[in-house]
């Protein structure tokens, strides 16, 4: 018994070094699994994370403005359609969506200002949270603005896809044949940069609150891609990652303003191409409870 001692003492000691050494390995790989995470994830531009919380009021309410008293509620005025003309106008507007497409190849033929000032005013129309409408839709049609914001753009975009967005998202992407190089951005004769605004100001100058702004203005983003795809224009959406700041201070914009899209919208060039891209099928979009 005694002659075995040592031997069950070394074992032991082994034994010890072998679990402290999986237990401090184990530690280790459970630290180094988030960054491994962290670094396969793409990479999320700050402006662009949703910022619809609106507990901050609880925390500085004398800046906010109170909530508005009643307004006046008016009859409200609706075109009833036959069944028929209702299938007929809904399978209409369908097939002239179906026709929508992002391109990227745009002619720099001038646009009319009047249907770009009705194409805005349409993606006014949307519903946005107690109606605060947290949106600015800035038009730009300089020519050294455009250039400039394309110098910012491709600036940033050469390190997104590089660096930031990882490769998964950039081989996402190769079947587009899109990169950091935005010509459009100099040829379409109209930019349009869509700004959300996380709060507003009432007339005394205190903060007021803008309820589901990035819900509100991604609305009001899809009806004014319907309404320039009605008007026979294109675009193709754009979220320059990493821009926000640098255009927001570019096109003279408040801090509360934050860039959520740009639009390059015009004619298609003579040359433009789409990549062919089937659209999933209703019964995979729908389902009927």
């Amino acid at each position: 018994m005694f002659l075995l001692t040592p031997v069950l003492v070394a074992v032991v000691c082994i034994l010890m070094v072998w679990i402290f050494k999986n237990a401090d390995g184990a530690t280790k790989r459970r630290e180094e699994e988030p960054r491994a995470r962290a670094e396969a994830r793409p990479w999320v531009d700050e402006d662009l994370k949703d910022s619809t919380d609106v507990l901050q009021v609880e925390e500085d309410a004398d800046e906010w403005q109170e909530s508005e008293e009643e307004v006046e509620h008016v009859p409200f005025s609706h075109t009833r359609y036959p069944e028929k003309e209702m299938v007929r106008r809904s399978q209409e507007f369908y097939e002239l969506l179906n026709k929508r497409r992002s391109v990227r190849f745009i002619s720099n033929e001038r646009v009319p200002m009047e249907v770009i000032d009705n194409v805005i005013k349409a993606a006014g129309t949307a519903p946005s949270g107690a109606h605060t409408e947290p949106w600015t839709f800035v038009v730009v049609k300089d020519p050294d603005v455009k250039h400039r914001i394309r110098e910012i753009i491709e600036e940033e975009e050469e390190i997104n896809y590089l660096k930031r967005m990882g490769p998964r998202w950039v081989t996402d992407l190769k079947k587009l044949r899109t990169n950091w190089i935005k010509e459009y951005l100099d040829t379409a004769p109209v930019l349009i940069l869509i700004f959300k605004q996380v709060h507003g100001f009432a007339a005394n100058g205190k903060k007021k609150i803008h309820y589901y702004n990035e819900i509100s203005v991604s609305i009001a983003c899809g009806i004014l891609l319907a309404a320039l795809q009605n008007a026979g224009l294109v675009t193709v959406t754009t979220t320059p990652l990493n821009c926000g700041p640098r255009l927001r201070v570019l096109l003279n914009r408040p801090a509360n303003e934050k860039l959520l899209m740009l639009l390059p919208v015009g004619y298609p060039s003579k040359e433009a191409t789409v990549p062919d891209l089937p659209r999933k099928p209703l019964d995979q979009i729908m389902v009927t409870v």
